[in-house]
């Protein structure tokens, strides 16, 4: 899943593993990492401009995920600092694919936790059937 980003901008966004990210053992859930995920695509997108809410209202559509591929390395545990990273690798008329990162921060470096490749389409909101991508969106994306 190494790909090469489409722009040199990569998102970052903190997250602190509380006990309700975790199992009994005190390591992340693995399905919590794409709630993980899910968050940092939604403050990516905000922080270019685009409020999710807003933009159904405004354009009457929205993203959604049709695929996703995740590969895990290593596991989190309670209390760990994380990184979530989120960058476009592949922007179309109707969909995109995004590489994210769940990284471990310590004193000393990053480990990859988590990688995966999120596909998101953009639908109609009223008929989920799909649709193209506003051209202002786009180039808020690109």
């Amino acid at each position: 899943m190494s790909n090469k980003p489409l722009t040199q901008e990569t998102f970052l966004w903190p997250v602190r593993v509380y006990w309700e990210d975790t199992d009994a053992g005190g390591i992340v859930f693995y399905a919590n990492y794409l709630k993980f995920f899910e968050r940092s695509r939604t403050e990516w997108l905000r922080a270019r401009g685009i409020h999710q809410h807003a933009l159904r209202e405004l354009t009457g559509g929205m993203f959604v995920v049709g695929q996703a591929n995740l590969r895990y390395l290593k596991s989190a545990r309670l209390d760990d600092e994380l990184l979530v990273t989120t960058s476009l690798l592949e922007a179309g008329r109707a969909s995109m694919t995004i590489l994210q990162q769940a990284l471990l921060v310590t004193p000393n470096r990053q480990t990859l936790l988590c990688e995966a490749t999120i596909r998101a389409g953009w639908v109609i909101a009223d008929t989920l059937k799909p649709g193209r991508i506003p051209a202002q969106i786009l180039h808020a994306l690109t």
